[in-house]
């Protein structure tokens, strides 16, 4: 039950619902074993069996409760019968078990209306920290896991947690308590009958425990699975194309359906155990009844140590039992399947998050020297990606970083915004390291240009607005003219406030391109990361995007990742790098004149000017 307590403080800003809740469950139990006991003074006066009594009786104490109970249930039937028919007295008596189980369900009701709100909240609050946590995560979390497998614990694992795990409120109160009082009301009216029957329930309830013991399991199984095919999904969605270009069709519809299958098999198994819960749980229900009434029967007949009416009653609160017995059983399948789905939520939610703002985190908000990146060492898992990498960037200036592919010159971009941390070493801007600076500041002084152009299914003017929120729709078009997009977006329909489809669709690379770089321009950071902005690029989208970037570049300090020339030429100083390390660094000329390794690469034509 350790995931239940962890789930407790998602409870906790709707514990008034809880207790009301709780307080409406007391009551249902209370008048769902009233309703049975009511059905005495009922058979009694059908059976014309009630006794003689014409003085009141007088209350003695808790421990004579059912003779005082008796004893003026005569008392009233006798001086009742004097002024009235029977048929008066048996009105009343109906009118009394309708009121009851009038009072009985309306409890039940209100019980159900309170947990609703209090369900339906947790699914919320838990939902919602799920999203915030996915957020917060860093990148390292995602490279490890399924995007479909998060998406499946955000939804459908936090939805079995709020359907099954919090069944067990009801659980521990309602069914319960129903239980208790009904087997106290049992014990008043006779106790060795009662006693006869504990010897049966322990059996009955080892039989029901054992079908259940595979169960958590087994679901747990069954919710990877989910998060396998809805990955795939997400995958297939995401490379329609190459899916199509490939006639993948077939194969990915294998993989898929092979998933569902998994999952088809698993829920079965799961359903069945679940689904025989309730019929083990009345069968021995209904066995235990049945062994009371050949016991209960002798009483009644043949030792006359229980009245008939009685014996009635007594019966029908041992089938009262075998509700809430299903109902405890179900529930305790569900709370496993809930248990298993928690331990995947909890799983995200208790996840370290490595890069987080320290206490009293500087919060820089300009840049006036210059970045210094001393003697840092990096590793992606087991593998070093950069090894004893120094560089300094000075204000103003456009540095570019080039080399072979795993050279490590994007690992440069995650570490200065860190994405990532470094493993050793430093880096710092205007002599304060980054990692005493706040997160939202250190990111609030730059902006990003990936290869992997970002957009997002909303309109023109929401994705440019993600670094300034409260911008102008002048100053949106602003950012698009020095970004050479406005061209294009004052012919689309709706101007700026045109939707762009699923990762801008609508548009083409160069288009959607020029958008993130209008981002960028809005944000209007001192420190611009351009992450090989071009690459993806035809070269007449490049020409339009290169204008754009010069324009973005001037007056900025901007560290530019490329493999094409057209994007470095003019750069003040240019940093090649070859396995982690750096071996040349200057300008164009100079490293052209140098004849060494920037010079064979373009040769090589890596470069395309």
């Amino acid at each position: 039950m350790s995931n239940f307590k962890k789930i407790v403080p998602f409870i906790y800003p709707y514990k008034r619902y809880a207790f009301l809740n709780i307080f409406f469950n007391i009551l249902y139990a209370l008048f769902s074993t009233l309703s049975f006991v009511a059905l005495i003074p009922m058979l009694q006066v059908l059976f014309d069996q009630a006794k003689e009594r014409k003085t009141k009786p007088v209350f003695q104490g808790i421990l004579k409760l059912q003779q005082y109970g008796e004893d003026y249930l005569s008392y009233y039937i006798t001086t009742t019968k004097s002024n009235h028919d029977p048929g008066y007295i048996l009105a009343i008596m109906v009118t009394i078990i309708i009121s009851i189980f009038l009072l009985k369900n309306l409890a039940d009701y209100l019980a159900m209306f309170f947990i609703t709100f209090l369900r339906n909240g947790v699914l919320k609050d838990m939902r919602n920290a799920m999203y915030k946590k996915t957020l917060e995560l860093p990148l390292a979390f995602y490279s490890e896991k399924r995007k479909g497998d998060v998406i499946s614990r955000i939804s459908a694992d936090v939805n079995e947690v709020q359907n099954s795990f919090l069944a067990i409120l009801e659980l521990i109160v309602k069914e319960p308590l129903t239980i208790i009082f009904t087997i106290t009301t049992m014990l008043i009216i006779s106790t060795k009958l009662t006693l006869f029957v504990f010897i049966f329930i322990p059996i009955s309830g080892y039989i029901i425990s054992l079908i259940g013991k595979q169960l958590k399991k087994q679901s747990t199984k069954a919710q990877e699975e989910q998060g396998t095919f809805l990955s795939t999904i997400e995958e297939t969605i995401g490379g329609l194309k190459v899916v199509k270009g490939y006639n993948s069709e077939n194969y990915f519809n294998t993989v898929f359906q092979n998933s569902t299958q998994r999952f088809f098999n698993l829920s079965n198994k799961i359903g069945n155990r679940q689904n025989l819960a309730s019929p083990a749980s009345e069968f021995m229900g209904i066995t235990v009844i049945a062994i009371l009434l050949w016991y209960g029967g002798q009483m009644v007949l043949i030792d006359k140590t229980l009245s008939g009416p009685s014996f009635i009653a007594y019966m029908g609160l041992a089938y009262n039992i075998l509700t809430p017995a299903k109902a405890i059983s179900k529930a305790s399948y569900g709370v496993k399947r809930g248990n298993a789905a928690a331990e995947r939520v909890l799983e995200v939610l208790d996840q370290e998050n490595t890069i987080v703002s320290k206490e009293n985190a500087i919060e820089k908000t300009t840049f006036n020297d210059n970045i210094s990146v001393q003697n840092i060492n990096f590793k992606y898992e087991d593998e070093n990606v950069l090894k004893d990498f120094s560089l300094d960037i000075k204000k103003g200036q456009t540095v570019a970083l080039v080399g072979q592919s795993g050279s490590g010159k994007s690992t440069i971009a995650n570490l200065l915004t860190r994405f990532y941390d470094v493993t050793d070493g430093s880096i710092s801007i205007d002599g304060i390291n980054i990692k005493d600076m706040s997160l939202y500041s250190l990111r609030g002084l730059m902006a990003l240009v990936t290869q992997d152009i970002i957009l997002f299914n909303d309109t023109i003017k929401a994705n440019i607005a993600l670094g300034k929120l409260d911008a102008t729709d002048d100053e949106i078009i602003e950012a698009l003219k020095i970004a050479n997009a406005y061209e294009f977006v004052k012919d689309l329909p709706k101007g700026i406030y045109t939707n762009i489809g699923d990762s801008g669709n609508k548009l083409s690379g160069g288009q959607r391109q020029r958008l993130s770089i209008a981002r960028a321009v809005l944000k209007n950071p001192p420190i611009m990361i351009l992450d090989e902005a071009t690459s993806a690029l035809d070269t007449e989208s490049e020409k339009f995007v290169q204008v754009a970037l010069e324009n973005m570049m001037q007056n900025r300090t901007s560290i530019v990742i490329a493999h094409r020339l057209s994007t470095i030429q003019k750069a003040d100083v240019i940093v090649v790098m070859q396995k982690g390390k750096i071996v040349e660094q200057g300008t164009h000329e100079e490293l052209i004149a140098h004849n060494g390794t920037y010079n064979k690469l373009v040769t090589m034509q890596s470069f395309e000017s």
